[in-house]
């Protein structure tokens, strides 16, 4: 985005975001994203891309690079990578070695890091100035505590 009042905001669990900026242009973006790559075995449906990092970096990128960014120029800052629920492992440090590696091999630079621990994030990323604050929360909603919050004729679409 590059429009000056424009504040993104997300949470995050054990996803990712990674904020890019362009100080030059004033240009920058925020993805979010699931998990980093899929195995080199599974097969995936054009839908299923968006649930990674690799296709999310892309997008991001190729979007700032329309609105004036110059790659070389890109700065970066990363959020999330919690390791939130025991059952899924280390799925948020396995996101947050992903993104890193993804930085470090495009050549970005990466500036302010807040990943890891056990509790979710909210990221507010001004795109126009490149600054991004996050804060630890304590209890992130959960799908369940959504649900119960709803009316009973309420709608619910998930995605």
């Amino acid at each position: 985005m590059d429009e000056p009042d424009v504040v993104v905001s997300t949470v995050l669990g054990s996803c990712i975001s990674v904020c890019l900026f362009d100080n030059e242009a004033r240009v920058g973006g925020m993805n979010h994203f699931l998990l980093g790559e899929p195995s080199v075995s599974q097969a995936l449906l054009p839908q299923d891309l968006q649930r990674y990092g690799l296709h999310a970096m892309e997008i991001l990128i190729n979007g700032m690079m329309k609105r004036g960014a110059s790659r070389n120029r890109l700065r970066a800052h990363l959020y999330g990578g919690a390791n939130i629920v025991a059952g899924l492992g280390r799925i948020g440090s396995q996101n947050a070695d992903f993104a890193r590696r993804f930085l470090e091999t495009e050549g970005i630079i990466l500036g302010h890091v807040d990943v890891g621990g056990k509790h979710a994030r909210r990221v507010e990323f001004l795109p126009f100035e490149g600054k991004s604050r996050c804060k630890t929360v304590a209890h992130a909603p959960t799908s369940e505590t959504v649900l119960k919050a709803l009316p009973p004729t309420a709608e619910l679409e998930l995605f």
